[in-house]
């Protein structure tokens, strides 16, 4: 007989921070899991409430619109112009690849799939690695080509795989998008090209970049290569983001240029196990936007660290089960906790977990 559920709503007391500040997690007890969100975790203090005035820009950025985040927690670390809609150029492939990963995970196709190269990938122009219609290449060539150089021709051969149209393709981003918060989004196309209507804000950006990160971490073994090649060395790829080169713990991740939007960056970094992304947006060159994206992440890791509480399916307490088959049931965290905190501050913290002890059957696992 299938046990049912037990509607239960536990408190629990999550931090406590001496001589600053208390959170509070709320969670259904029913399932027994632990669950929290990133806004439950974040910490108030006044260098955050600073730095991130939308209209204010204390780092004197040259760019139009940046924002920077923690990567595991979404918390905002600083913002100027976050929601301003822009054109994105090619960072919009990091929808693309993000449907590209989920397409993998679902089994639709693998690395070694065999991507065909229609008339119109072909002809796309801009960055691009010279796709034939002849020629076949990896999903693993594809998204190296699109990583590390951009390459038009190949993500719009993917997209017209994976969507059957590149018009299919970019209603399934637009509702990914709208799956993501991404309100001040539309796609027009799977590439950036400039096209009427074809908008982004930075906010946006960084949402899909941590969703991309943290879903599949796994896209760093491609973009973080700085130079390799396809075509059995005959094709050369040097990655378009120089931070990749030149900043100590870059994990990524996309660049973007058009002569309408100016130049983009999307950029991660993990240090000391802080993982920020950084987005600029129009900024009036390209030495500008890894300066301006520099001075965001080093910002980031000057003034924050990040606290881990509890790992995915850690046990976090064994409840008693009063009637039931089981004597016991174990609690177990949802997915990975923790939280950014001020540097230094997290000498200062305690963790208390306040649970039942004993509950009622019947009990179901989720």
């Amino acid at each position: 007989m299938e046990k049912m559920l037990k509607k239960i709503s536990l408190l629990f007391v999550i931090y406590s921070i001496i001589l600053s500040f208390t959170t509070f997690c709320f969670a259904e007890s029913s399932n027994y899991i632990w669950s929290t969100s990133a806004d439950a975790l974040e910490v108030s203090n006044n260098l955050t409430e600073d730095y991130i005035n939308d209209n204010s820009n204390p780092l004197n950025l040259d760019c139009e619109s940046a924002i920077l985040i923690e990567q595991h927690t979404g918390r905002v670390l600083y913002s100027y112009n976050a929601h301003e809609q822009l054109r994105p150029a090619s960072v919009t492939k990091l929808m693309s690849i993000l449907l590209i990963m989920e397409s993998i995970e679902s089994g639709k196709i693998s690395y070694d799939t065999q991507i065909s190269c229609s008339e119109r990938a072909a002809s796309m122009g801009g960055s691009q690695i010279w796709l034939d219609t002849t020629e076949t290449l990896t999903v693993d060539e594809m998204l190296k080509a699109i990583c590390v150089v951009s390459a038009n021709d190949c993500v719009t051969a993917m997209a017209e795989y994976i969507g059957g149209t590149e018009e299919n393709f970019v209603n399934m981003m637009n509702e990914k998008a709208k799956e993501l918060g991404m309100n001040d989004t539309t796609f027009k196309n799977c590439h950036g090209i400039d096209e009427d209507g074809h908008m982004t804000s930075s906010y946006d950006i960084s949402l899909m970049s941590k969703e991309l990160l943290n879903k599949y971490p796994e896209i760093v073994n491609y973009t973080t290569i700085w130079n390799d090649s396809l075509r059995n060395g005959k094709s050369e790829l040097i990655n378009t983001n120089k931070l990749v080169h030149n900043y100590s713990g870059c994990t990524g991740l996309k660049t973007g240029s058009t002569s309408q939007a100016l130049f983009n960056l999307s950029a991660s970094a993990t240090r000391d196990d802080l993982s920020l992304i950084a987005v600029v947006m129009k900024a009036p060159t390209s030495a500008i936007r890894f300066k301006d994206a520099t001075a965001l992440l080093d910002f980031g890791f000057s003034n924050y660290e990040y606290k881990n509480l509890a790992n995915q399916n850690d046990v976090i307490q064994s409840i008693n089960v009063n009637k039931g088959v089981s004597s016991s049931v174990d609690a177990i965290a949802s997915s990975n906790i923790g939280m950014v905190l001020p540097k230094g501050d997290s000498i200062n913290l305690k963790q208390n977990i306040n649970l039942s002890d004993i509950i009622d059957a019947p009990v179901r696992k989720r």
